[in-house]
């Protein structure tokens, strides 16, 4: 094909995206020429540059889940006193950009009454919380995990506008399925399952059994003839672990049971690679009822656990690094959880967990 002949590709679309393009200008300016940042209150930070350039952001809290309509008035926002400019955290919040500090307190006070939502999340406060899909999209959902949010930060919206609360940042994440999609959190809701998937053999014909199959982590899922000559499968039940991955593969494995399913609370979880490094939750309360629309016994207990968290930890300590430093045991002397069988860790991907010195630290 000649030069004149050839048609101009689409561009690429695998691979990270070049992120610049859509930079404020004074970001681009000043990439990696930044001198210090600071927070002047909650929500509101500041950005110096080398070259003396200034940068403010606004933080407010997004319910995460939302209309057309509200995406629209977020961005006339943005378009009305951020030049075009926003953001959205990993964790759901709403960040604007703004180049002119007259602009702030405007904006502000739209976001607050045309938007509704409350500013802050920013220093030692907790962030906004994450959630997954919930019963509104996810394919296997065993709660509400939308909802449980809405509840937890009504409770806890205190600690959201203001930033003098915790000893440092807290972060919840809420999961509608033992999968967990929410991530690693410093406290993490997760539903439990309590019994292997109930298989509806009339179902099973539309299944890619091989896919079914090859998706539990366990092996605990293997194809038989059954009685009528076809192929169906069955569950190892020993090997199970209950995790539901087979549902969303095979919606004929029924894994949710509206008279079983509790909530778990996991804690400890980091991503950042600040001081310790990154840290993999543990489970603090499990067998907590899943008990919509408010989840009130879920509410307790993380009031229970910030509680102790703000009497006990020192300034700028992560949850995590607070019950390294002070120990499992008094964790669960000072909630008053009950510490059951389901709390030691025996998988086999354990080693690091075990004792393997003489100096034993519980």
């Amino acid at each position: 094909m000649s030069v004149k002949t050839k048609k101009k590709m689409a561009p690429r679309d695998n691979g990270a995206p070049d992120h610049r393009p859509n930079l404020h200008p004074l970001m681009l300016k000043n990439y990696g020429k930044w001198d210090y940042h600071e927070k002047l209150r909650p929500g509101l930070l500041l950005y110096v540059a080398e070259s003396g350039d200034k940068l403010w952001t606004v933080r407010a809290g997004s319910p995460r889940t939302m209309s057309i309509d509200t995406v629209r008035k977020i961005c006339d926002l943005a378009d009305k006193y951020a030049q075009g400019h926003l953001r959205f955290t990993s964790r759901a919040n709403v960040e604007f950009s703004l180049a002119n500090e007259d602009d702030i307190e405007p904006l502000m006070e739209e976001i607050r009454s045309v938007l509704g939502f409350p500013i802050g999340g920013t220093g030692h406060s907790l962030s906004n919380v994450l959630h997954t899909q919930g019963w509104m999209h996810c394919n296997l959902p065993g709660t509400d995990a939308a909802g449980s949010v809405k509840s937890i930060m009504d409770q806890f919206i205190n600690e959201f506008v203001t930033d003098d609360k915790l000893p440092a940042r807290v972060k919840i994440s809420a999961s509608c399925c033992q999968i967990n999609c929410g991530g690693q959190a410093d406290i993490a809701i997760n539903v439990q399952h309590h019994h292997p998937p109930v298989i509806k053999p009339q179902g099973v014909g539309i299944c890619e059994l091989p896919k079914v199959v090859a998706i539990c982590p366990v092996a605990a899922i293997r194809p038989r003839q059954g009685d009528d000559g076809k192929t169906t499968m069955e569950v190892v039940d020993e090997k199970c672990m209950y995790c539901g991955a087979c549902h969303g593969q095979c919606p004929t494995m029924e894994i949710r049971d509206a008279n079983t399913d509790t909530l778990s609370i996991w804690i400890g979880g980091k991503n950042s690679s600040t001081r310790k490094g990154p840290s993999f939750m543990k489970l603090a309360m499990w067998g907590l009822p899943n008990n919509p629309p408010r989840w009130p016994e879920v509410g307790e207990a993380l009031q229970t656990i910030l509680d102790c968290y703000k009497s006990s930890a020192k300034q700028y300590e992560r949850m995590g690094e607070w019950i390294d430093r002070i120990g499992w045991k008094r964790f669960f002397e000072m909630t008053g959880f009950p510490f059951t069988k389901y709390h030691i860790d025996d998988s086999v991907s354990a080693r690091s967990t075990f004792n393997t010195s003489t100096h034993v630290r519980i």
